[in-house]
């Protein structure tokens, strides 16, 4: 957020209909565009308003003229005219919660600051909204909301039968600043799941790639070796019981839809209570709850204020009960991630990188040309027979040992 200079506008912001405003670039807008500042700061302001202000020198930052594409930097005064205000564009009030959702909202805070608010989702609560779903965490965001702060928003996502760590962004600079994070893979998260069988290899990683499965909507994942996105979970079986259930820590390395589920589905061992990939085989007798047991257990992520964010949240109570039940001791996985993930590469890098793979495929298919030239080589009379090639092996998920 940027901070608005009281001094230099008589009356704060009741008086800005009248006064020049003069803000001060705040941490959250450093690198925006100018045009992108008032759609976050000032949204009452049109487009239209902001580019005929740039054009006529209305608007300036350190006292001098301004470009709506500009970037601001943290620091910078930017004078702001009068007027503009277009009260179809203002930003929406908070809406009036229940008493019950108040509650509700106030029991899955986790952790709060400037910058993040940590919730521990409860398992059946969706994220967002959609057809027919009223109740979701994305509707109780306004209990969190200060009257003149903007409205919190969500960065990831987790299932609707998926407990735990959910990020919330306090503002839009921050919710910028985490989304870079996830979307680069440098936020590690860390799930518990209680799983039918025990995985022959105790710790390794699930290489599959994942598309929507045919007939379903788009609503269920499966393996899809020709023509899905790449996908790979690091797990490891933290404890079992014989070979009735298992205990396992999972660390995606990427973020696709229903990963875990479809992954675990994949090597035969399904969650506990989720029919949806496991059919009847996710259900274990006696008294274990049918619920679905996935839990987002722990989040670790760069912050901007200072030190990384590495927030866990408490198990959901059907899963404790069945933790307990099961004979798992909950202390036996907090030593950390399972496996550092590599650092997130900068631009540069990436784009080293892809000029030197290209540069190797030129290589490689220099060679090819001039054999095709040559022509193919007479066999010599010495020569024998090499055998057959052997087919590749089958596709489906592998599971490599670490």
């Amino acid at each position: 957020m940027s901070s608005f200079d009281n001094d230099q506008a008589k009356g704060g912001q009741e008086g800005a209909s009248k006064d020049v405003r003069q803000f001060t670039v705040g941490p959250d807008d450093d690198g925006i565009r100018l045009d992108r500042w008032f759609k976050r700061n000032l949204p009452q302001i049109g487009f239209g308003t902001v580019s005929k202000w740039a054009r006529t020198g209305q608007i300036r930052v350190d006292g001098k003229r301004a470009k709506p594409e500009d970037r601001l930097a943290e620091g910078q005064v930017l004078r702001v005219p009068p007027g503009g205000d277009d009260k179809r564009r203002g930003p929406k009030p908070p809406r009036e919660l229940t008493q019950d959702e108040v509650h509700q909202a106030e029991e899955m805070l986790v952790h709060r600051d400037r910058a993040a608010i940590v919730l521990n989702k409860p398992p059946g609560l969706a994220t967002q909204g959609g057809t027919k779903m009223t109740r979701h965490v994305d509707g109780l965001l306004d209990a969190y909301r200060g009257e003149d702060d903007p409205r919190p928003r969500l960065v990831h996502r987790l299932d609707k039968d998926t407990s735990g760590v959910l990020l919330v962004a306090a503002t839009p600079g921050t919710a910028a600043y985490f989304s870079k994070r996830f979307s680069g893979r440098s936020a590690k998260k860390i799930y518990w799941a209680l799983v039918v069988g025990k995985p022959d290899i105790e710790q390794g990683m699930i290489d599959a790639p994942l598309g929507k499965q045919p007939g379903s909507g788009g609503e269920k994942m499966h393996i899809d070796e020709e023509n899905g996105q790449p996908a790979k979970t690091r797990y490891r079986v933290v404890d079992a019981v014989g070979k009735k259930a298992a205990w396992v820590e999972l660390q995606p390395l990427t973020g696709r839809t229903h990963q875990l589920r479809a992954h675990l589905a994949a090597i035969g061992h399904p969650i506990v209570g989720d029919g949806k990939y496991g059919g009847q085989e996710a259900f274990l007798t006696g008294s274990i709850s049918r619920k679905m047991h996935l839990h987002a257990r722990r989040l670790i992520i760069e912050h901007p204020d200072g030190p990384k964010l590495d927030v866990s949240a408490p198990l959901p109570e059907h899963f404790a009960k069945s933790m307990e039940q099961l004979g798992f001791d909950e202390t036996a996985s907090d030593a950390g991630p399972i496996e550092d993930s590599p650092p997130e590469r900068s631009r540069a890098e990436k784009k080293q990188a892809a000029r030197a793979h290209a540069k190797q495929y030129r290589k490689s298919r220099r060679g090819e040309r001039k054999t095709r030239t040559k022509g193919p080589a007479k066999p010599s009379k010495s020569s024998k027979p090499q055998g057959k090639l052997s087919k590749k092996s089958g596709g489906g998920p592998k599971s490599t040992k670490r």
